[in-house]
């Protein structure tokens, strides 16, 4: 099977390793992966911070980019969500990372080695957006030697939002201190999640207050193996 990548702006410049994970798991999968370079933005930004047309005509854009393919897979619930919330019909296959695993390839071992305390925190967009259920707790109870435990309130937003945390940064201040207290009380050594906005946010916060709390996307987890270990 052939699928393209939708890398995201935010792994593209800030998070790669991401990116790279996905690539690894999939080709693992037995997936040839295609990536288009001319791949920009999906306009969520922009639609958020009330551009609609400008943001609408990137969604437009990526969907002329990605056409023809037979799926396309992302690091991303709230950028898929974004694409397929605005274009509708018009939208290409766009599947979050554990939709495609579980929907479209119907596995829930991809056979990962992650030997670490971790606990699963569900984005707003991949609960109220994508629906993806339990999914990705699936696949993270098939993964060896990873010990998966309940995040208390896992059901609050942890305050990023995107645009939202810059301009109600008190809001999501007092938010984030929440969701890194239940993040503690769990005594994980690793937070997961399916959008890396909301890692980079939570993890700002366990960083600042040295928790040693690291933050994984879910795909460098599953890219993990007792040969090829990842963070």
């Amino acid at each position: 099977m052939r699928a393209g990548l939708f890398v995201t702006c935010l792994s593209d410049t800030l998070f790669p390793s991401t990116g790279q994970a996905l690539v690894r798991l999939l080709e693992r999968l037995g997936v040839e992966v295609e990536f288009p370079e001319e791949q920009t933005c999906c306009g969520q930004m922009h639609l958020n911070s009330g551009y609609a047309d400008e943001g609408l005509a990137l969604a437009r854009r990526l969907a002329a980019v990605f056409e023809g393919n037979e799926a396309v897979v992302t690091p991303s619930a709230s950028c898929a969500g974004m694409v397929r919330e605005q274009l509708g019909a018009d939208s290409p296959p766009v599947y979050e990372l554990s939709e495609f695993l579980v929907d479209v390839l119907s596995v829930d071992d991809v056979g990962a080695y992650y030997p670490h305390r971790v606990t699963y925190h569900p984005t707003c967009h991949s609960l109220r957006t994508l629906r993806l259920g339990d999914r990705p707790r699936r696949l993270l109870s098939s993964v060896r030697g990873l010990d998966l435990v309940e995040l208390p309130n896992a059901l609050e937003c942890c305050g990023f939002g995107g645009t939202f945390a810059v301009k109600n940064a008190d809001v999501s201040t007092a938010m984030l201190s929440d969701k890194v207290r239940d993040t503690l009380a769990t005594r994980a050594e690793v937070l997961c999640a399916v959008d890396s906005s909301c890692l980079m946010h939570i993890g700002g916060g366990l960083a600042r207050g040295r928790t040693g709390v690291r933050t994984v996307h879910l795909a460098e987890i599953l890219a993990s193996t007792e040969e090829s270990p990842w963070p």
